[in-house]
């Protein structure tokens, strides 16, 4: 048995210690919206926070949680109104959508330790993001517009 937080609700869940938490997220918890990409932490789909870090779920075991808090893209803001979901919404970042809730994780974590990120923080940070729909320029505008609106600035 693995207890954990997850989006602010413990939960416990039976299952083998090596089990991916991402597949503990979707297939026991139900929370669909962190998404499996390639299965082995290369392009970022599957992205969650793990004590507020960004942390690929597809090779994270289970067990590696016991005791965090895990925030999945459901938990990132109740209402979908985190300044990077309303900046995405805005510049209408998604064109197929796949890769979004990671894409948005990983955002959300690089705004904590870079408020106000250059081209180059974002392009380092997000670089293991991947896109295939190459929405990158638009990513890059909503991270700085959400980074703004984060800092009380216009967008």
């Amino acid at each position: 048995m693995t207890s954990f937080t997850i989006n602010g609700k413990p939960v416990s869940v039976d299952v083998e210690d090596d089990t991916p938490l991402l597949w503990v997220i979707r297939d026991d918890i139900g929370l669909t919206g962190t998404k499996f990409g390639c299965g082995i932490g290369m392009c970022g789909a599957c992205t969650v926070h793990v004590g507020g870090r960004a942390t690929r779920a597809c090779v994270t075991p289970v067990a590696a949680v016991e005791g965090a808090q895990v925030t999945t893209i459901e938990g990132l803001d109740p209402n979908g109104a985190h300044p990077l979901q309303e900046a995405w919404r805005a510049l209408q970042v998604p064109q197929c959508g796949y890769c979004q809730s990671g894409q948005i994780m990983q955002a959300a974590a690089m705004l904590k330790d870079f408020p106000a990120p250059s081209d180059q923080d974002i392009d380092a940070v997000m670089g293991g993001n991947l896109c295939r729909c190459m929405t990158y320029l638009r990513i890059r505008a909503a991270i700085k517009q959400a980074a703004a609106a984060m800092a009380g600035g216009q967008s």
